[in-house]
């Protein structure tokens, strides 16, 4: 499958899916708070890394957080949004890989013209539509004794990336991310209607013995799994052997499968159901449909927790990105 699309056919598929791409996959940030780590060495400062163009306090950002739309600059930002979106805990490399993911996504959306529910605002604080935010005073709230430790090993790591950005032909990336992968992230292709090289499969070394909840499972009566799939398919035939089995995709996840004969994608039952990821099995079991399910969120771009795994193996932020971004660069940014 060739690997490339051109900018404007990216920028109309992906501007439709962009609402949703983060909805529910920032688990991280939602498990327990663990104490601060010890020291360890500081990560790699950006001005040893490659050129930087703009630095995050020359970045001024409209940010609309509940009904207000504040001024900030993304030095200010970007500290919230990486506590919000990745547990304080993780190790140094992988929140610099975090924040520079952040920047990059925003980077892109200015430069994509915004998002339509937002049109006053470059960004917002709703997990469901741009990235989670929490605020200092909010981090203070829930990490109390710990606060101040966490809060500065947060912005020693995103000031140790300073105006750093993903790049692909000298432009910022969809440098969109999840929480945890089944082993291998997704194709962009394989989960949205476009097909972008550096967003494409490779391994991730995430497991059961590093992730909370990495397998989950969600039983439902049969009858309400078929109420669930006729609503959305009033075509669907359960009469006789009408569940079907699992078609994969490249990463292992569902690319697609057939309910009373009608032939729908991974994602879409993720949809219907609530499933925590596109990784999973199905099964009839008596009276019941069961789901068995590895991960969390879409899969596409950096996992989470294998990018924190990575880190505790020795690998740098920007070994990290370069790892889930495939072909990218990384440097300043003078246009957002």
């Amino acid at each position: 499958m060739k690997e490339s699309i051109t900018v404007g056919l990216a920028l109309t598929a992906l501007l439709f899916a962009l609402t949703w791409l983060h909805a529910g996959e920032s688990a991280p940030a939602d498990e327990e708070v663990q104490p601060a780590p010890a020291a360890t060495a500081a990560p790699t400062p950006a001005e040893e890394t490659a050129p930087v163009g703009l630095h995050d306090a020359e970045m001024s950002l409209r940010v609309l957080i509940g009904d207000t739309v504040e001024t900030m600059t993304m030095a200010e930002y970007l500290p919230c949004v990486v506590q919000g979106e990745m547990l304080p805990s993780f190790e140094a490399a992988a929140l610099s890989a975090q924040a520079v993911a952040e920047r990059t996504y925003i980077l892109y959306q200015i430069r994509s013209g915004g998002k339509p529910r937002h049109p006053q605002a470059d960004v917002c604080d709703d997990p469901g539509c741009c990235s989670a935010y929490l605020s200092q005073a909010e981090a203070k709230a829930k990490w109390g004794d710990q606060y101040e430790a966490l809060s500065q090993r947060v912005k020693d790591a995103v000031a140790a990336t300073d105006g750093v950005v993903a790049l692909y032909d000298n432009q910022p990336i969809m440098a969109v991310f999840h929480s945890s992968s089944g082993g291998a992230t997704a194709r962009c292709a394989d989960v949205w209607a476009a097909d972008l090289p550096y967003l494409v499969s490779v391994e991730s070394p995430e497991g059961a013995d590093t992730v909370p909840n990495y397998y989950s499972v969600k039983t439902l009566s049969e009858a309400d799994f078929r109420a669930t799939f006729a609503a959305a398919h009033p075509e669907a035939d359960f009469s006789g052997d009408w569940l079907g089995s699992p078609v994969a995709d490249a990463s292992g996840r569902v690319g697609s499968l057939t309910v009373g004969g009608v032939t729908v994608s991974g994602a879409e039952m993720r949809r219907l159901y609530g499933l925590r990821s596109t990784a999973f099995t199905v099964a009839r079991e008596g009276e019941s449909v069961t789901f068995r399910v590895t991960g969390y969120g879409h899969g596409v771009g950096m996992s989470q927790y294998g990018a924190n795994e990575l880190a505790r193996q020795g690998k740098t932020w920007q070994e990290i990105l370069q790892w889930y971004y495939t072909g990218v660069t990384l440097g300043g940014y003078t246009n957002p």
